[in-house]
């Protein structure tokens, strides 16, 4: 029984951990080497339009977060619903956190706000929590009177439309 053991496992072993001999040649032995490639690790990175963006209206406009959304939505950002802003701000921002500032630039952009709006995300935003969000649009009184002219002059566009259908 102890000599079957043995075998057993010494062909296992062959199995699992086969044996290589080097080739022999005129001149002797050649080495043999062998090399092992392990994948890279995975990246964590989010593509961009992937990126959580919520936008929080800061100004006294109503419904002006959810024009800045409807703006954004056609760059393919990966809104969250819009929120209202805990106190209001005198000016529009694009706070982002750590590893997003590209994608909170891109996204000034495509609002037309200066790269002076971008700024990294502090508790001194004017929300109560970011949620699950990268990068937060707060919308102020700049911001909030175009997005606002843009969404009425849509609607009113789809009313006309409606109307001669």
């Amino acid at each position: 029984m102890l000599v079957l053991f043995v075998v057993a496992t010494v062909l296992l072993l062959h199995v699992v951990h086969p044996v290589t001999t080097a080739a022999t040649s005129a001149s002797g032995p050649t080495p043999s080497t062998t090399t092992t490639t392990r994948p890279p690790p995975p990246t964590t990175t989010i593509p961009s339009p992937r990126v959580p963006v919520m936008v929080a209206n800061a100004s006294s406009v109503a419904g002006a977060a959810a024009a800045v959304s409807k703006e954004l939505e056609p760059h393919g950002w990966d809104l969250l619903p819009p929120v209202n802003a805990t106190a209001s701000a005198t000016a529009s921002s694009v706070y982002y956190l750590a590893g997003f500032e590209p994608e909170a630039k891109a996204i000034a952009g495509d609002l037309q706000l200066a790269p002076t709006a971008v700024v990294p995300y502090t508790t001194a935003a004017p929300i109560s929590s970011i949620g699950a969000a990268q990068v937060l649009v707060v919308v102020g009184p700049d911001l909030a009177k175009g997005a606002t002219g843009a969404a009425t002059t849509t609607t009113a566009a789809r009313t006309a439309t409606t109307a001669t259908s």
